[in-house]
């Protein structure tokens, strides 16, 4: 006890000092858990609150923040054991400079990571074309997005070569258009072709009737005249129409008559073949 109450003496204003510190740290640690639970939940309810906004921006965006807040909370706690932040902050400064030099590939990522949330070309779910590779979003990062090809492949995009390149969203339009072609030879009747032809897209209830369905003669080729059958859908129901119509042309087609022609060649001889004798 002796030695207890002469070390308390001797050193006490120090442990004073360092146990107000400690108390001071934790109840900034507490406070930035606190703060950051109250902005995740913030962000999030915003995030499912606003459509044109994907979910993984929610989490990207706290991310962020949850990176800042623990840095302050760092500088305070630094501050209260007599760190000098100061020299602290600008060393950290010169490192991050030459950190950003060394990666400045990445932090090309993570700028067009920013703008592509920002510009919200896609969100996850979304059936996309970014140039070099075609997929469905399945997760968007500020470093790379993940697709998921149709045969089930995964691709992982960095977000600097999906800015760069044209996005082609095939899911954000809730209508979409089909053009699907067909030929006929040129002794059947074209009027019957876009008779039979109307009456198939009319006969399904998914194809729109604003705007009206219409069969284009599209091009008088070598073996056929060809048609186009022109028609919108809703983007869910896309596919189903159009590999629905595309199973009866044929026999539509042959139904009604008409033929859908083989290619060919009419050959002139210059020197006729020798008869035979």
């Amino acid at each position: 006890m002796e030695l207890l109450k002469h070390f308390w003496q001797l050193h006490h204003t120090e442990i004073i000092h360092v146990s107000k510190a400690l108390l001071i740290s934790l109840l900034v640690v507490l406070l930035s858990w606190l703060v950051a639970r109250i902005i995740r939940n913030a962000i999030f309810k915003a995030v499912e609150k606003i459509e044109k906004i994907d979910k993984s921006s929610g989490k990207v965006f706290f991310n962020v923040i949850k990176v800042f807040i623990w840095i302050f909370a760092l500088m305070i706690i630094l501050d209260q054991f007599g760190v000098n932040t100061a020299s602290l902050i600008t060393v950290l400064g010169t490192a991050g400079l030459a950190i950003g030099l060394a990666i400045k590939d990445s932090l090309s990522n993570v700028a067009a990571g920013l703008m592509l949330f920002i510009l919200h070309p896609y969100k996850t779910g979304d059936y996309v074309d970014c140039g070099t590779v075609s997929g469905t979003i399945r997760q968007m990062g500020l470093f790379s997005t993940e697709l998921q090809t149709v045969d089930g492949l995964y691709v992982l995009i960095p977000n600097s070569a999906i800015i760069a390149a044209p996005v082609k969203n095939y899911s954000r339009n809730p209508l979409r258009r089909a053009d699907i072609p067909v030929g006929i030879a040129y002794e059947d009747s074209l009027e019957t072709a876009l008779k039979i032809l109307n009456d198939l897209m009319a006969a399904e209830p998914r194809i729109l009737t604003d705007p009206v369905p219409e069969v284009l003669v599209a091009e008088l080729a070598d073996n056929s005249v060809n048609l186009t059958l022109r028609f919108w859908t809703s983007q869910e129901e896309y596919w189903d129409v159009y590999w629905k119509i595309k199973s009866e042309l044929k026999n539509t087609v042959e139904t009604a008559g008409l033929h859908i022609p083989f290619p060919q060649r009419v050959i002139t001889l210059a020197t006729p073949l020798p008869e035979n004798k």
